[in-house]
């Protein structure tokens, strides 16, 4: 609590209840930082709804190649749609050219298999061999 002298009253204190707002507002601000920081690292914002499954989990790469096979059947990579007469070119940008890259393809599980199949021979067709299905961890075995 803070006191503050009265003028004229001799030795009399009387007791401030303001806040002192200085460090709220400091963290505040800390905090906000943070947040600014943090929210662009989130990796991809595109809904599926992806089939689960009980395998374990392989180590991912520093940067991961998200493609993304959407319920309407197109492709995304990472958040951008792209278009599959040019899908060559743009994987090539988004890996660098690093045919060894291994690409992460997520498709939604309304998605036929034949579309997806399709996807795995256009990246074959980019020269991209290695493919890995994304899914979701914890799901029912198979029946």
């Amino acid at each position: 609590m803070a006191s503050r002298i009265r003028e004229g009253s001799g030795d009399e204190l009387e007791e401030n209840s303001e806040i002192n707002v200085t460090p709220f507002i400091d963290v505040m601000l800390v905090l906000l930082i943070i947040f600014m920081v943090a929210a662009p690292l989130a990796t991809v914002d595109i809904n599926v709804d992806l089939p689960s499954s009980v395998a374990q989990p392989a180590p991912r790469d520093d940067k991961p190649v998200f493609l993304t096979l959407k319920k309407d059947l197109t492709v995304s990579i990472g958040n951008g749609t792209i278009d599959r007469d040019a899908f060559g070119p743009e994987i090539d940008a988004v890996t660098e050219g690093n045919k060894q890259a291994r690409i992460l393809l997520r498709a939604d599980k309304a998605v036929d298999y034949g579309q997806v199949m399709d996807v795995m021979n256009l990246l074959r067709r980019a020269g991209y061999a290695k493919i890995a299905l994304v899914g979701l961890e914890g799901g029912a075995p198979p029946s």
